[in-house]
């Protein structure tokens, strides 16, 4: 699953003290990380009325990162990045993409997606392929970070997703 904000500015209007955080879930304290999986819940189980399994297995694995920005102490957005070198070609995988409804349209999605896609959360990124599957609703809006589709679209949980995937120095 893969929702991103509706990116109606192109550029991030956040504060000063907004900073991109990034964890391995063993370094996550319980409170953060049960509000990100709020978060997740929220935009995913709820709005988008998808009943599914998001606690998967793949939060825990030590190559998963987990990115998010803050509000008053409150993550308002979030992804993850899976680093499967058996997977994908070793392409990095963006997924869990997700902003509370009152925080979106503000570039915070893109900020994430950004940091990932610069490197500044993880080392080597600018040097692989990152792949995602977006809803396809959202293609245009990863076709902005040098995303292209890279596959037949499917359906997943009732919501049409296209495959995606940026060369590395994209």
């Amino acid at each position: 699953m893969d929702e991103a904000p509706d990116e109606a500015r192109d550029e991030p209007q956040g504060e000063p003290q907004d900073e991109v955080r990034s964890a391995a879930f063993a370094d996550l304290d319980a409170l953060t990380a049960y509000r990100l999986w709020a978060l997740r819940s929220d935009v995913f189980v709820v709005e988008q009325d998808c009943p599914y399994l998001d606690l998967d297995g793949r939060d825990l694995e030590p190559g998963t990162r987990h990115l998010w920005l803050e509000r008053g102490g409150v993550p308002v957005a979030t992804l993850r990045v899976l680093d499967d070198p058996g997977a994908d070609g070793g392409a990095l995988r963006i997924g869990r993409v997700a902003t509370a409804r009152a925080w979106r349209g503000r570039g915070f999605a893109a900020r994430l997606v950004s940091a990932v896609l610069e490197g500044t959360v993880l080392e080597g990124a600018r040097e692989r392929d990152v792949v995602l599957d977006a809803q396809s609703h959202l293609v245009d809006w990863y076709a902005g970070f040098g995303f292209a589709p890279s596959g037949r679209g499917f359906v997943e949980d009732g919501i049409p997703h296209t495959p995606m995937r940026r060369p590395s120095g994209g």
